[in-house]
């Protein structure tokens, strides 16, 4: 068997979580392979609301394994919540949440270093979600980290000399005063590090490899989105770990000839959280409406999302770098209202048209538009692609031909329930 792959293809919040709900009957085992508690996964079913961050979506499927993969960072805290809040609803999730030795822990200080840094840089700052993402993997790289596995091994040791060098750093280089933030967040951090203990921790790699093996089929579950990818997203304003497909190898340990189909979600139109650059943003009363047709507030963070046009270059562009076999349409019915829509086909930089994204996105970068008439037609009850009124068919065509990969699944609405399986072509 091969390991399916789903990914974000435009800045983050593209609506991920619904889409592997609504894909894990097909699978045996769900997995998120990199990012941390800086993600936020919303799912609805059953009338109820549901925000994952650092559990895989397919949590809320009976006889389903999930894992959280070694390319993850976890924050005990976080985790503890999720978990608790989970157990409330009446889900177990002791017998089937595995948590890779690999995954790297979140430690109080680096939420610190991590508020300390932004405050520093002042007006360069990048938007971070403050959730201590970066500086765990700033860790992680310079072989410093603590992993889950190191909880049986020396722990208190290593986790009171990592935490005394982050004070040290606070202290002398950031002049940051983290006496109070740490005795608020620590005692609540190790209870979480107790809850940690006390799930299935395993050697990831070989666990996923040897359920390929037995003809086990596995979806990897990206986070965020692959214009946030450390090597090949709007940079710096990105994310800490690789976004696209190529971080699923590295982030489960899988072998690239074992990747199969590799579906990309996108919006109807696009959206980013934070500082960045964002070629087609509307800074006007369209881009407020979409918004609030949108209810685009972070879940994660709850700060209001930019809100933009689809952009097709970028699309494109994430299309190559993770080899989409297939795309999904998400929030098709915030555009229900709309009497004409506009598609940026191409980037207008220092007077020359061009289709292909640069090296650096400026305000020299101007998107180059065309138009498309909107269906004006409430699409939440919808059923079947036989009810889409024309100008939607039509919408859906013209990015399937300048993709050159079919829309396999429209999303209409937020629940499981409002989602659309295109007929194949």
């Amino acid at each position: 068997m091969s390991v399916d792959v789903l990914l974000g293809l435009q800045w983050g919040d593209e609506g991920k979580g619904k889409i592997v709900d609504v894909l894990t009957p097909k699978y045996d085992v769900i997995t998120r392979f990199q990012g941390g508690p800086n993600a936020g996964h919303t799912l609805e079913f059953n009338e109820i609301k549901h925000v994952l961050h650092t559990i895989p979506s397919g949590i809320f499927r009976e006889n389903k394994i999930n894992i959280i993969g070694n390319g993850v960072v976890i924050d005990p805290i976080v985790f503890k919540k999720e978990i608790d809040s989970l157990s409330k609803l009446g889900f177990d999730l002791s017998k089937n949440l595995y948590i890779s030795k690999k995954a790297h822990l979140i430690l109080p200080t680096h939420r610190i270093l991590d508020a300390a840094s932004e405050k520093k840089k002042g007006k360069t700052k990048i938007g971070s979600t403050l959730k201590g993402i970066g500086p765990t993997y700033k860790d992680k790289v310079g072989r410093e980290g603590l992993r889950v596995g190191d909880l049986i091994h020396n722990f208190d040791e290593r986790y009171n000399e990592r935490v005394d060098n982050h004070k040290m750093l606070l202290t002398e280089f950031f002049k940051y005063d983290y006496k109070q933030e740490l005795a608020d967040c620590e005692q609540e951090w190790m209870k979480g590090i107790e809850l940690i203990k006390s799930f299935q921790i395993i050697d990831s790699e070989h666990f996923i490899n040897d359920l390929i093996y037995k003809k086990k089929s596995v979806l990897a579950e990206g986070a965020q989105g692959t214009l946030l990818d450390i090597d090949f997203g709007s940079y710096p304003f990105v994310t800490s770990s690789n976004t696209i497909c190529a971080g699923a190898c590295t982030g489960l340990g899988i072998a690239p000839q074992k990747i199969g189909k590799v579906y990309g979600i996108f919006k109807a139109y696009c959206t980013r959280v934070g500082m960045g650059p964002f070629p087609t943003e509307l800074y006007d009363k369209t881009g407020d409406k979409l918004r609030d047709a949108g209810h685009e507030y972070g879940s994660t963070t709850g700060r209001p999302r930019r809100c933009g046009w689809l952009d097709l270059v970028a699309l494109k562009y994430s299309v190559m770098l993770n080899g989409v076999t297939e795309l999904i349409m998400m929030k098709a019915d915030v555009l229900d209202s709309f009497e004409t829509i506009k598609v940026c086909v191409g980037y207008e930089i220092n007077g020359e048209v061009v289709e292909h994204f640069p090296f650096e996105l400026t305000d020299d970068v101007k998107p180059v538009y065309v138009e498309l008439p909107g269906w004006e037609t409430d699409l939440t009850k919808v059923k079947s692609q036989d009810e889409f009124p024309e100008q939607l068919n039509n919408y859906i065509s013209f990015i399937e031909d300048e993709m050159g990969i079919p829309v396999t699944i429209t999303s209409v609405g937020p629940n499981r329930e409002q989602t659309i399986h295109m007929p194949e072509k």
